[in-house]
């Protein structure tokens, strides 16, 4: 089991944390990157050697953001963020995900006022933008808008998250081994279970209506129910998507009847008044 991150692998994982947090790639799609912890967490896992344990722990810390939203592209937390450093936390200490949801709580949080403060360094290469505009200079407003932002975020991402993961990882993964089997070890894995029910939550409550949670729950039960049977989730997601496919072409069916229906009654009914 690796217990350092070597410096090349923490470069590695701040360099991602860095472009995705400027959305240097591809540009609006970054966000994609950085609203959701599971593409930082699979970069950790091939940086570590390690992409099914990162993605296992991965997918816990993503029920948390499951009810996270971003209005106007700020965020209480910051995923990306979050990943780039329980992950490695998790896989240094060996620990479970509900210990990495315990780690990426607070980091988050920090991560969240760090990108805050990228919003005060662009508030003066603002300026510059300003005089390009007046200016009517297409370079120079490509250099501020696109390429002076880039460059802010990478100088102040890359090496605070190198810095945490190259000293800060190991140290923290050496705590939280230390107090495994202790009662605060034990609140801290209640926490992040309860914080993980706390989004899928959250999200059904935003986005879920009352005819379709019988959906939900028929898709818990069938987990239950089949998981001695080791099914994956490809399975899963076929029988999924066939259920879908017959409840869109019952309802699709049912439609015209009832438009049908419809017609002949007002028909009946004007019927019965020329009467």
């Amino acid at each position: 089991m690796q217990q350092t991150l070597t410096v090349w692998q923490s470069l590695l994982i701040a360099l991602w944390v860095a472009g995705v947090m400027s959305r240097a790639f591809l540009g609006g799609a970054t966000l994609t990157l950085r609203f959701s912890p599971l593409m930082t967490g699979l970069i950790c896992g091939l940086v570590m050697h390690d992409v099914k344990s990162a993605m296992i722990i991965t997918a816990a810390i993503q029920l948390i953001y499951m009810g996270v939203f971003s209005p106007g592209g700020t965020m209480p937390s910051e995923p990306a963020i979050a990943a780039a450093i329980a992950v490695p936390v998790a896989l240094l200490g060996n620990k479970d995900p509900n210990s990495a949801i315990a780690v990426a709580v607070p980091v988050g949080l920090l991560g969240s006022y760090l990108y805050q403060f990228r919003f005060f360094l662009n508030t003066f290469i603002g300026k510059l933008t300003d005089k390009a505009v007046e200016e009517m200079n297409d370079r120079k407003i490509t250099l501020s808008v696109i390429i002076y932002p880039t460059i802010v975020s990478f100088l102040l991402f890359a090496p605070l998250t190198f810095i945490a993961l190259y000293w800060g990882a190991p140290v923290i993964a050496g705590v939280v081994k230390a107090l495994q089997g202790t009662v605060v070890f034990h609140i801290l894995e209640v926490v992040g279970g309860g914080l993980a029910a706390i989004g899928i939550a959250t999200t059904i409550s935003v986005i879920g209506k009352k005819s379709y949670i019988v959906f939900f729950l028929l898709a818990y039960f069938m987990s239950v129910v089949f998981a001695p049977l080791n099914i994956t989730m490809v399975t899963y997601a076929i029988v999924g998507a066939l259920i879908a496919a017959i409840f869109v072409l019952t309802k699709g069916d049912a439609q015209p009847a009832t438009s049908n229906s419809g017609v002949n009654a007002d028909f009946i009914d004007d019927d019965d008044d020329d009467f």
